[in-house]
């Protein structure tokens, strides 16, 4: 059976730090820091785009996507290898991915102080990509390959012919299809842009996940076979993307999951994935490695922590003994601030770290 692969361990525990590390107000505290000065193009990076071009940041959700395809082929792996089906497995990814909705839509709630009908969380969208990618995990890779490239042309096409009253105008913000579904199904829009139905073309970035996790365990290649498969589809997927974005057939936008941002996107989270599996896997370089694998191993418990407990009381409560006694020995206001963030950050990874030591792993 072939051994647990360390990287993606490390990958996932690496998107979440990324993401805790924004809950405790890091990059908006470094950014007013950094305001005027040539440190504003790195801070920038930690941000979303506004509409049309990509950032750093921008890759995160899809990043995130993508491991949770590749974890899912993974425990369906492990599962095959001890007699479990595919159809007996079937009740548990269904109930795991209404239980991602059921915390998708609280945590909406959560942000709002009320309740509120919202679907826009990254859990919410997860639940449905989780189930599209399962239904053709036994599928061959050319399969769903075409299934992933026929769910991002379903949603160019909606887009582009969709055109109902004012919402006809597929690439404006606000004013296109997947605007149009969320005041159907929500009765209002989002002010930053952000659709729903962004799962539909997202689902991808799931379905490649799901064919990495299956390549890296698939014992017929080498290790060495599989980079330079990773490597040409990272590569196909950055070149086709950039040049539906640059032709103007595509923009590339991630607030409403264009064409060419799944491509895009993709590719450069691929890019990532094969990095760190040559380097922690094939060469070997692991001596670092869990800082980041305690994280990954407690992920979804991470991530509902620091978007509630977290954002709503621990952030407050670190900085109190943080910056207070900094502001009392005349530390700039700036560096206070972010000094709490990373205290902050540092005590939710000690959280991870004593979970994982006491081997605790919670799992939905």
């Amino acid at each position: 059976m072939p051994k647990r692969l360390l990287s993606l361990d490390l990958m996932r525990g690496l998107i979440m730090m990324l993401l805790a590390a924004e809950s405790t107000l890091l990059y908006s505290r470094l950014q007013e820091a950094a305001e005027g000065s040539g440190f504003e193009l790195i801070t920038r990076q930690f941000f979303h785009h506004e509409w049309h071009g990509l950032l750093f940041w921008d890759l995160i959700q899809p990043g995130f996507m993508t491991m949770a395809g590749a974890a899912m082929y993974l425990s369906f792996f492990y599962k095959q290898q001890k007699g479990v089906s595919w159809s007996e497995n079937l009740p548990h990814i269904l109930w795991r991915s209404l239980k991602l909705f059921l915390f998708g839509t609280a945590l909406h709630c959560v942000y709002s102080g009320k309740l509120v009908w919202e679907l826009w969380n990254v859990l919410t969208q997860l639940a449905f990509t989780t189930v599209i990618a399962y239904l053709v995990i036994r599928k061959s890779y050319l399969f769903q390959s075409l299934i992933s490239v026929g769910l991002i042309v379903l949603s160019e096409t909606l887009y582009r012919t969709m055109l109902v009253g004012e919402f006809n105008q597929p690439f404006v913000m606000g004013k296109n299809w997947g605007s149009y579904t969320d005041l159907l199904i929500m009765g209002k829009i989002n002010s930053g842009g952000w659709v729903f139905i962004n799962f539909i073309p997202t689902a991808a970035h799931t379905i490649w996940g799901v064919l990495a996790g299956k390549l890296l365990m698939d014992s017929a290649f080498t290790m060495h076979q599989k980079i330079k498969r990773l490597l040409i589809s990272a590569c196909s997927l950055l070149l086709v993307g950039y040049l539906a974005d640059l032709s103007g057939l595509s923009p590339i936008i991630k607030r409403i999951c264009t064409g060419s941002f799944v491509l895009v996107s993709g590719g450069w989270v691929l890019l990532l994935m094969t990095f760190l599996y040559w380097l922690v896997d094939i060469r070997g370089y692991q001596r670092y490695a869990w800082i980041f694998t305690v994280v990954g191993m407690n992920a979804l418990f991470i991530y509902l922590f620091f978007e509630t407990v977290g954002h709503q009381w621990l952030n407050g409560v670190v900085a109190i003994f943080v910056k207070g006694p900094l502001d009392l020995v005349a530390v700039p206001e700036q560096l206070g601030w972010i000094m709490a963030s990373l205290v902050t950050l540092l005590v939710e990874w000690y959280i991870c770290y004593f979970l994982y030591n006491r081997k605790i792993f919670f799992k939905l």
